[in-house]
């Protein structure tokens, strides 16, 4: 079996990914959503690359060897002003956009994860938010202020190790908020004072809410129980400053141990030259592309095109790239026999495990269906279905292919309707009325269905 190594942003090398010891699991955690609106599809990026990550670790050491938790950020200043904005309660505004979040990601072919923490659940308790800054400020590393806890960021040597900045750019890069009660300018928030119209929770330091960068720390060590994790993923943006505060904050509520072993992060999606952002104004949403008509397997093809630390260019040319790559492995789907199911060949186990190399993976399904063509034509019927196998089974791993043949191309087509003119097709066809049979075909055609004729006749339909 190939080793898994993925690109460690903290050491800019690749690291391998550890077997888990006896009775314990490898890892996995992925910041997810600020419930206050829908994802953009840049937002479904991280969902879908570390989703095909999450299905290679179950493929390499089994389901039960795997825990996969990304989080949802359920308590949020932009979530409070739009509860104040549309006269709700923040719980239900949370409520709505975590649903759509769900849905939108399951359109995607994301698995559901081991492990939804919602920020909310683990304020209080041994492994919650409150418990790890009062460890905090008894060691030293956090203060009280004004009713504010703020983490002192001049007491940890290591800070900044992970992106890589000096703490100039890193304050400048920040933007942070120059306050009274801060010490130093880039020092960040744990514990920040609540009024009595905005949610709060009892604590040590009066009411109030976390930060959001203590969320994530509290949320690891409580679902996934260990202090130093495998893997830890999110988009660059995250790099600074939340995954360095993050880390920061674990290695010294931790004696020291690091966070995680790696840290993994996926490349921007841009609208043109532009990162796609809600404030820019320049984004579009999985859910506006689905009503759009795109089927979600496109948008999941095309979010994995480019290497997963690559940016990527979201374009219409991509989509309709991507269905028409869909349409051509689907149509070898067609060709399975029931010969049993090839195991995932070694080369494309190989391309995954090396720092999840998708688009080469791509590739190789792009051969197996051209050796398929050639046996298919040769008359090989077999062996066309074995190629056809490999193909689907490394589209399983890729969250592919998940659907019928048949399913696939008449997917949003009235099937009923469609047969029935068919029928009439073949009955024009068969009578050599040949004027009758192309005005059913073109009227068809008009509806956006595609009649194909094979050579021994048979007729079938697919949308456009």
């Amino acid at each position: 079996m190939a080793e898994l190594k993925l690109y460690d942003t903290f050491t800019r090398t690749k690291q391998t990914v550890r077997t888990p010891e006896p009775g314990k699991p490898i890892t996995l955690y992925v910041c997810g959503p600020t419930v206050y609106g829908r994802a953009h599809i840049g937002n479904a990026r991280p969902a879908v690359v570390f989703d095909t990550l999450y299905r290679l670790l179950r493929h390499l050491h089994g389901a039960e060897n795997v825990r996969y938790a990304r989080n949802i950020t359920d308590i949020d200043d932009k979530i409070m002003a739009k509860a104040v904005a549309e006269n709700r309660s923040p719980q239900a505004v949370a409520a709505e956009f975590e649903q759509a979040y769900f849905a939108d990601m399951a359109a995607l072919g994301c698995l559901t994860p081991d492990f939804s923490p919602r920020a909310t659940e683990h304020i209080a308790g041994d492994h919650g938010m409150i418990a790890m800054i009062a460890a905090l400020i008894a060691r030293g590393f956090a203060y009280e202020r004004q009713g504010h806890v703020l983490f002192e960021v001049s007491r940890f040597e290591g800070y900044g190790r992970l992106s890589r900045r000096p703490m100039d750019e890193m304050i400048a890069g920040a933007r942070v908020e120059v306050a009274p009660y801060k010490r130093s300018p880039g020092d960040f928030v744990l514990w920040k004072p609540s009024t009595e119209d905005q949610p709060g929770w009892e604590s040590p330091w009066g009411r109030g809410r976390p930060g959001w960068h203590i969320e994530c720390s509290a949320m690891i060590r409580s679902v996934l129980g260990q202090e130093t994790i495998d893997i830890h993923g999110g988009g660059l943006d995250l790099q600074f400053p939340h995954h360095e505060n993050e880390r920061a904050q674990s290695c010294c509520a931790h004696g020291g141990a690091e966070l995680a072993r790696i840290w993994m992060h996926n490349g921007f999606l841009t609208m043109g030259e532009t990162k796609m952002s809600k404030s820019l104004g320049n984004i579009i949403t999985p859910r506006e592309l689905l009503d759009a008509g795109w089927p979600g397997e496109v948008l999941r093809l095309a979010l994995l095109s480019a290497h997963y630390r690559q940016p990527l260019q979201w374009t219409d040319a991509l989509l309709e790239r991507s269905k028409a790559q869909l349409d051509g492995f689907y149509s070898r789907r067609r060709r399975l026999l029931h010969i049993g199911n090839p195991p995932v060949r070694d080369e494309i186990v190989g391309a995954l495990s090396d720092d999840l190399n998708v688009p080469s993976a791509i590739a190789e399904m792009h051969q197996y269906g051209r050796d398929s063509d050639r046996c298919h034509a040769d008359g090989n019927v077999e062996a066309a279905a074995v190629f056809a196998r490999r193909l689907v089974a490394t589209g399983s791993i890729l969250g592919l292919l998940e659907q019928r043949s048949e399913d696939w191309f008449t997917a949003g087509a009235d099937a009923a309707g469609v047969e029935a003119e068919l029928a009439r097709y073949r009955e024009a066809r068969a009578a050599k009325d040949w004027a009758a049979a192309d005005a059913i075909r073109d009227a068809l055609k008009g509806d956006g269905i595609e009649i194909s004729v094979a050579k021994d006749g048979t007729t079938s339909w697919r949308r456009a």
